[in-house]
């Protein structure tokens, strides 16, 4: 589950590049949306692989053990969607003609490259949401706090207190 949560996150994360690698090469929507989606995909170059390191982390450590919730999958479809759909136009109009400015094979490229990006996470919302549904989520989530209040470094000090302490008879 945390897989899955911090995947998503950095998908959602390469947004951020946007701004910084923001420059069309021309004046029209289309060269604005194709500048979008290179930001994205450059974005989401460094994201994908920072949450997924991120996420084996804890997953080692077992700090994260709530299951993603229905918001971050809707979320993520709903981006997929939209990345996905943008992608798309952007591989007809730079096959179209006249086509792109610049060079059209790395613009085909890099739209698709948006197009498979954004199938891809609507496809991790997906399975977000459904897992979520299913209900799998929360036995796992009490299978983990099974196996970690077994551990008694995880006990509360009263809970330690009442352990070790001798019951008085009455």
């Amino acid at each position: 589950m945390t897989v899955l949560r911090f995947l998503a996150l950095g998908l959602l994360g390469g947004v951020m590049a946007i701004p910084l690698l923001w420059g069309p090469r021309g004046s029209s929507f289309e060269h604005a949306r194709l500048s979008a989606l290179i930001g994205l995909d450059a974005g989401q170059f460094v994201t994908v692989p920072v949450g997924l390191l991120i996420s084996v982390v804890l997953a080692g450590r077992r700090l994260r053990t709530r299951p993603p919730g229905y918001v971050l999958g809707v979320v993520t479809i709903a981006f997929g969607a939209l990345v996905a759909t943008q992608g798309w136009a952007t591989v007809s109009w730079v096959e179209g003609r006249p086509g792109g400015l610049g060079d059209p094979d790395g613009e085909f490229v890099m739209a698709v490259l948006a197009l498979f990006s954004g199938v891809f996470t609507v496809v991790v919302g997906a399975v977000i949401v459904l897992v979520r549904a299913r209900g799998a989520g929360a036995q796992e989530e009490s299978g983990e706090k099974s196996i970690l209040r077994s551990h008694p470094l995880s006990y509360t000090r009263h809970e330690r207190r009442a352990a070790t302490t001798p019951r008085r008879a009455i």
